[in-house]
């Protein structure tokens, strides 16, 4: 397996680990794995089977279970369509309630361990994009690249702001910036699977920083690795909106 080469993106909700993933995604053709979205899959699920989302046992043997597709959108805005037992939940599972089941049950370590297996199944050739928290320092420890992308809260709350609001959905500022600190807090002091920069990572800002300058950033990483010539295109791609 470790012949397949890995790009970590870890980093909190916001700081454009979607976005830039999606354009590695199509200079590389290397596959996707959008680990957020398993959790938030797994607290919807939670909670349409009436589970107590801290019922670890009882949301691990679910998780175990589920029906999960990805499969690349025809249009809209968001990169991938997402399936949960059959049924179309892509927006579901982007509202800041998901975001929050979503830590609430990545905190409990036999949640992770059931979608462990599920995770590493997703590095095939010719490379794999691995958008989470953990990527780094837990799943794919081996990964060739791996950066951490990082933004200030308020830059953060912001840009989820004016993302909800071309949606035409009715949300506060300030209590989406309140959100966003709780989910710090709780991701960066969990036992399990903390959220921290891998030793071996870069650390990338993007608070001031457009999508096309961050993807050169993260591309000037890959050009100093192994990764060149492992069928990466060295092609630029058009990366104009911001993160």
């Amino acid at each position: 397996m470790s012949e397949i080469k890995v790009i970590t993106i870890d980093g909190p909700s916001g700081a454009g680990k979607g976005a830039v993933t999606q354009t590695l995604a199509a200079r590389t053709g290397f596959h996707v794995l959008d680990s957020g979205a398993l959790y938030r899959l797994v607290g919807l699920a939670a909670r349409q089977s009436g589970l107590d989302l801290l019922s670890e046992d009882a949301v691990a043997s679910l998780a175990r279970g589920l029906d999960i597709a990805f499969e690349p959108a025809k249009a809209g805005p968001e990169p991938l369509t997402i399936w949960l037992s059959g049924r179309e939940v892509t927006h579901q599972i982007r509202t800041d309630e998901a975001g929050v089941d979503a830590s609430t049950v990545a905190a409990l370590p036999k949640v992770r361990d059931a979608l462990g297996d599920l995770q590493l199944s997703f590095r095939k050739p010719p490379g794999l994009i691995a958008d989470g928290r953990d990527m780094g320092t837990v799943v794919f420890k081996d990964a060739q690249v791996k950066i951490f992308l990082t933004a200030s809260a308020s830059v953060r709350a912001d840009r989820r702001y004016n993302q909800l609001k071309t949606k035409g959905m009715d949300v506060s500022l300030a209590d989406l910036l309140d959100s966003i600190s709780a989910r710090d807090a709780r991701d960066s002091n969990r036992s399990t699977s903390p959220l921290v920069p891998a030793e071996d990572a870069t650390i990338i800002d993007s608070s001031d920083l457009s999508l096309a300058q961050v993807h050169a950033r993260v591309w000037s990483v890959i050009e100093n690795s192994d990764l060149i010539g492992a069928n990466v295109n060295a092609d630029e791609v058009e990366t104009t909106d911001g993160p």
